[in-house]
């Protein structure tokens, strides 16, 4: 089965409709999908329920999706660094699923296991466990969380070869692994494309099973989402 495709539009191609569930991994800035995504954008598909940690910045990432209005729900664990989101879920044109950062790695963890549901401490006795079940173990409440699917999973890695293993870098790991395990279809964007056979085994972190379709994008612009430097000091001074 061929998995390299040429570009993330012929990547995505025939996968995406309205209403589907998306996975998108990365955190932060890091690690996004960014090209995918950018192909979701361009294939005009609405009403999206969108799985991520965060929802990028304004004009970058998934923010690009909300300024289109692509996204109808997230599912997310943090949100402050977008302004456009703030106003939409203010404004009651975007509906927010708000989970413990944890909690949400779980679930997606959680979901590519083939685990319905799990329970735990975090979030109990707070509005995130109102209207879900809450269970006694050993004298202690836990809360019940569901595992989550998504119809497509969109994941970045440094390295892919044309099997679809692939190996993650550094803050990259956040997510993309386990929303690989996730989607009942994984498209993986990798940045250096190597022949079968040339990962070396014990480094791969996603097995090409979990890998249906694959895009080589190097070069990708590696945005830093709030850069702090120190003053620089004057000559004087020095």
């Amino acid at each position: 089965m061929r998995k390299v495709y040429e570009n993330a539009g012929e990547a995505m191609a025939g996968l995406l409709s309205d209403g589907m569930v998306i996975m998108s991994g990365g955190f932060g800035l890091c690690g996004i999908p960014e090209a995918l995504i950018e192909a979701i954008k361009l294939s005009g598909a609405k009403d999206l329920t969108v799985i991520s940690n965060n929802a990028g910045v304004d004009g970058i990432g998934l923010g690009r999706l909300l300024e289109t209005r692509q996204i109808k729900k997230m599912i997310s664990s943090y949100v402050g660094e977008n302004k456009l989101f703030a106003q939409q879920y203010l404004s009651g044109d975007l509906e927010l699923e708000f989970n413990p950062q944890g909690t949400l790695a779980e679930r997606i963890r959680a979901g590519g296991a083939g685990i319905p549901a799990f329970f735990t401490k975090t979030g109990v006795g707070t509005l995130i466990a109102e209207g879900k079940e809450v269970r006694e173990f050993d004298g202690e409440n836990y809360v019940m969380e569901r595992g989550l699917i998504a119809d497509v999973a969109l994941v970045h890695a440094w390295k892919g070869d044309h099997e679809g293993n692939l190996i993650y870098r550094k803050t990259a790991r956040n997510f993309n692994p386990m929303m690989a395990t996730a989607g009942n279809v994984t498209i993986a964007e990798v940045e250096h494309l190597v022949p079968t056979g040339t990962l070396e085994p014990d480094q791969i972190h996603t097995p090409g099973i979990f890998v249906s379709r694959i895009v080589e994008i190097a070069n990708p612009t590696k945005h830093i989402e709030q850069r702090t430097v120190r003053a620089r000091q004057s000559a004087e001074a020095q």
